[in-house]
């Protein structure tokens, strides 16, 4: 259950019969342990995934469209790799059920036992379209500031905080995160919100930090636990919640959301870029 081992970035036939076999499970442990997340977890939240390409027939051979959204908590045992995601996926393009509900069940029992934890599927019909909403991160933007930077990889000694200060309650916003698959290296693109309770952490310093995942490798999961986590030890905020939301690939966005507070999960609002 290693990447390596993953079908990703490899020649694979396409299938267009149900198969639950293609799923592929990586186990979150392992990059946890890189970047020091304890056993107890420092944060809650979930895995926000939407796949825009989901179709299957009617018992009358007649294709169904829809676009379903899974929400995986963050702590399970598992993620599914997303190349895996979309094969398995695209086994239903000529697999007939009987009602729309037995898909949804079926896509929940499947995510649900690989990811180890109780998956959250919804399924949009073309009737419910105009109800996905189109909305951009709120918050103050990062990416006005004017900067010279040379960082392309994950420092948090970027990061510096005014401990001199009251504490405040500011949420920041940039457009400007960019990290590359650990397996393939293709880039991944991704705006992220940061809300936080503690001392004014500088925004020069938060945007070169923010810009230094440039060349890193990892997946999104991974790098939005990684800024929670760099963020927390270094700027000591009371209060914390990472939010990104990448833009899709192979018809999937990934939107990792984690926060140490009481914080709703956040509405899945797609930005201009997904």
């Amino acid at each position: 259950m290693t990447p390596d081992n993953s079908p990703l970035g490899q020649s694979v036939q396409y299938r267009d019969q149900y198969d639950p076999s293609l799923l592929f499970a990586i186990a979150r442990r392992p990059g946890r342990d890189e970047i020091g997340v304890p056993a107890a977890l420092p944060f809650f939240g979930a895995d926000i995934w939407n796949a825009y390409e989901l179709s299957w027939l009617t018992p009358r051979g007649k294709p169904q469209i829809a676009v379903a959204t899974f929400i995986v908590p963050a702590d399970s045992a598992f993620i599914v790799e997303s190349k895996s995601l979309k094969l398995y996926l695209g086994s239903f393009a000529q697999t007939r059920f009987e009602s729309t509900e037995l898909l949804r069940d079926t896509l929940l029992r499947d995510l649900s036992a690989l990811c180890g934890a109780s998956v959250r599927v919804t399924l949009t019909q073309p009737f419910e379209f105009g109800t996905l909403t189109l909305e951009e991160l709120s918050g103050t933007s990062l990416d006005r500031l004017d900067l010279d930077t040379e960082i392309y990889h994950p420092d948090p000694g970027l990061l510096r905080v005014d401990s001199t200060s009251a504490p405040m309650d500011e949420t920041v916003v940039s457009n400007l995160l960019k990290s590359n698959c650990p397996v393939t290296g293709q880039p991944d693109w991704a705006s992220v919100q940061i809300r936080y309770v503690g001392a004014p952490i500088d925004h020069a310093g938060l945007l070169r930090y923010i810009i230094s995942y440039r060349s890193h490798s990892g997946f999104h999961e991974q790098c939005v636990e990684r800024i929670f986590m760099d963020i927390a030890r270094t700027c000591h905020p009371l209060k914390l919640a990472v939010y990104a939301r990448y833009t899709r690939r192979g018809g999937i966005d990934i939107n990792p959301f984690r926060t140490n507070f009481n914080l709703p999960l956040p509405d899945n609002a797609r930005t201009a870029r997904q």
